[in-house]
């Protein structure tokens, strides 16, 4: 670290989030050589967002899911613990809550993406009230497995919302763990389940929605479609769910409402100059192949907070993280930079507590195995259930974190 002459501390390299994209491009960078990375994430405690379905469903414990945030910084990698309040790119500095401002020869914009609870009316207090979980938190997650392992009768309602989302398809996860094991202890036909998803099917996919269909009806789930939650009524515990635009409406009583929330890109970024102009979205405006920015040069984002064409989804930022590292290199040594991201993502669908439906799909949702012309992953198996539920979390904490997968 060395300071400017204006007194700010400067950086070779500042990694803005310390999540997953933070985190497993920092290792990679390290591990390519570079020197005098640094990341800022406020957060002291660092949780896995996949093992969260899990956690709602029953089958992992909270704790494996959380560890502290400054025993997964890579090594070599300084940490920051303060928040981002301001990128001004033509300067090349990061401002801080603290007060603080950042000098950076390389700039990696990875916040994540942020949870709008407040956007549908109700829903921040239906999650506040005993009836409310979700497994887009932890705290929510955890309290969700202690509800749906003692709901014996009654109706559970799970929403996936609209637009722009991390791996939006995990609202479904908890809802087939919990089945299944509803269905185990002989009281799933005393449980209406209702799913409320904002597309035309399921998913998107022929394949998997197939799949998906088959667990639904073998479930009793009631499926609408096109629909998301309007209102919630905490007090009553209702929800309107339904078309923002049309009369196609209706009134869901229920006895616990789990709900994943509207999301966007974090409020301080879209005040930056980092968005495409004139973008309300207020994503980054990067190269979707080297996820370069557009228009500055020495910043570069990858993940939920990224204008990329990809699913957003943890599985994404594996290629997209060895992308971005290879091309900062090469730019800091004045090569080329043409490393292409090819907009591959993954869900993995957890349709009962020993298996699991791994979608992986690109930017047009169309298949893209990991295992060239085998679609094998898409089916219902248990060799999915071994990768997602107990290989995954080991290379995450030890492999990805680090750069090294």
């Amino acid at each position: 670290m060395t300071e400017t002459p204006a007194g700010a501390e400067h950086h070779r390299v500042i990694v803005i989030g310390g999540g997953n994209a933070g985190l497993s491009v920092a290792g990679r960078l390290r591990r390519y050589g570079v020197d005098d990375v640094v990341v800022v994430e406020p957060r002291d405690q660092h949780v896995y967002q996949p093992l969260l379905s899990h956690v709602a469903g029953g089958t992992a414990r909270a704790g494996m899911a959380i560890r502290p945030q400054e025993s997964v910084i890579p090594s070599g990698v300084e940490w920051i613990q303060d928040s981002v309040v301001g990128v001004l790119p033509d300067s090349r500095s990061v401002l801080l809550a603290s007060g603080r401002r950042l000098g950076y020869d390389q700039l990696v914009v990875c916040p994540g993406i942020q949870k709008d609870w407040n956007r549908v009316p109700g829903l921040a207090a239906a999650m506040a009230s005993p009836w409310g979980v979700s497994n887009y938190e932890f705290a929510l997650a955890a309290k969700a497995s202690k509800m749906l392992r003692s709901m014996r009768r009654g109706t559970v309602v799970f929403s996936q919302p609209a637009g722009p989302a991390s791996c939006a398809g995990a609202a479904q996860k908890p809802m087939y763990l919990a089945c299944d094991y509803w269905r185990s202890i002989g009281v799933l036909d005393q449980i209406r389940v209702v799913l409320v998803v904002p597309d035309p099917t399921v998913f998107g996919i022929p394949l998997i929605d197939a799949e998906l269909n088959r667990k639904i009806a073998e479930y009793g789930i009631e499926l609408r479609t096109d629909s998301t939650l309007l209102e919630v009524d905490a007090d009553r515990r209702t929800v309107l769910i339904g078309r923002a635009a049309g009369n196609q409406r209706e009134t869901v009583s229920y006895d616990i409402l789990h709900a994943v929330p509207p999301q966007s890109a974090p409020d301080w970024l879209k005040s930056t100059p980092l968005p495409a102009p004139g973008d309300p979205s207020g994503f980054i405006d990067v190269d979707p192949e080297t996820l370069r920015h557009s228009r500055f040069p020495d910043v570069w984002a990858l993940g939920d907070a990224a204008a990329t064409r990809n699913s957003k989804s943890g599985g994404a930022l594996r290629p997209q993280a060895k992308v971005l590292a290879q091309n900062l290199v090469a730019a800091l040594a004045g090569r080329p930079v043409d490393a292409a991201y090819d907009n591959y993502s993954v869900c993995p669908f957890t349709v009962s507590r020993s298996t699991v439906v791994f979608a992986e799909f690109d930017d047009h949702l169309r298949p893209k195995p990991t295992i060239p012309f085998w679609p094998g992953l898409a089916r219902e198996r248990r060799l999915s259930w071994i990768f997602d539920r107990h290989i995954l979390p080991w290379v995450y904490w030890h492999l990805i974190l680090n750069g090294r997968a």
